[in-house]
């Protein structure tokens, strides 16, 4: 009998401190639960995407320039130098609206272009006045002793709207559309003939006699290379062509006269 009371107290004891030791126990798994909680919760937010950044597109560049017909005329009236040809301009300048240095470019419009000029015996000048005070000169130089000329000289002024102030660009070295006296210098190619770092200009359909002219009729026309690269790769394709033909028909032909050879054999 005391053992069993014994046991019984011992029995007791252990679970009054079992009893005591469970408000612990339990407030440990608590605050274990809600920390591991916390933490899966902060590693399941997804990440805050960046808003995208829209830029505006670049601006499409403009259609191929109509082409003008200019002339230049000398004292008496006569006409000393015509231009036939479509202008394009690339200019970079600073904006006034945006701040900023910005890359545009503009076709030269024929029907709003007033063209006038000057001609000596060895220089011929045209100038072009276009909206948006835009003028462009061209210098030609003739070297009497060759019978060559060429265009040694473009200047541009302009004062477009957006313009943080006006926009002037020149060189007097260049050397570009080389013909000879008394014939006209053409192109049918897209020239860029570059200026300065800041302006080029792209011509289109051009046909250029500033030297010799008769009359009002352009002189037997000299084409630029870009015109003759053109016109010899037809060539090159069709001589390629023929060639394969050829070899074609010639192996055809020698086939044909070995299957009769061996027919004969038999």
């Amino acid at each position: 009998m005391q053992l069993c009371f014994a046991l019984a107290n011992n029995r007791i004891k252990n679970m009054k401190q079992h009893n005591r030791k469970q408000p612990l126990f339990l407030a440990f798994i608590t605050f274990l639960a809600v920390t591991l909680h916390q933490s899966f919760a902060a590693t399941d937010v997804p990440p805050t995407a960046a808003a995208p950044q829209t830029t505006a597109p670049p601006p499409a560049p403009p259609a191929q320039p109509e082409r003008g017909n200019y002339t230049v005329t000398n004292g008496n009236g006569t006409v000393c130098l015509m231009a036939r040809m479509g202008l394009q301009l690339n200019i970079r300048f600073s904006s006034a609206s945006l701040n900023n240095t910005v890359q545009d470019v503009l076709n030269l419009q024929p029907n709003v272009t007033k063209s006038s000029g000057s001609c000596d015996s060895d220089s011929a000048t045209l100038l072009l006045m276009a909206e948006e005070k835009t003028n462009l000169t061209f210098v030609f130089s003739l070297n009497a002793t060759s019978s060559k000329y060429h265009l040694s000289g473009v200047t541009l002024s302009a004062a477009w709207p957006d313009m943080s102030e006006p926009f002037s660009a020149s060189n007097s070295s260049l050397d570009y559309l080389r013909g000879t006296l008394g014939r006209s210098y053409m192109c049918r190619e897209e020239q860029t003939l570059a200026v300065a770092v800041n302006f080029s200009l792209n011509t289109f359909q051009l046909q250029v006699q500033p030297f010799g002219l008769t009359g009002d009729q352009f002189g037997t026309a000299e084409e630029c290379q870009l015109d003759e690269d053109d016109m010899l790769i037809p060539i090159i394709v069709g001589t390629a062509l023929a060639s394969l033909v050829l070899i074609v028909l010639v192996a055809y032909l020698i086939g044909r006269k070995r299957s009769h050879a061996g027919y004969q054999t038999i």
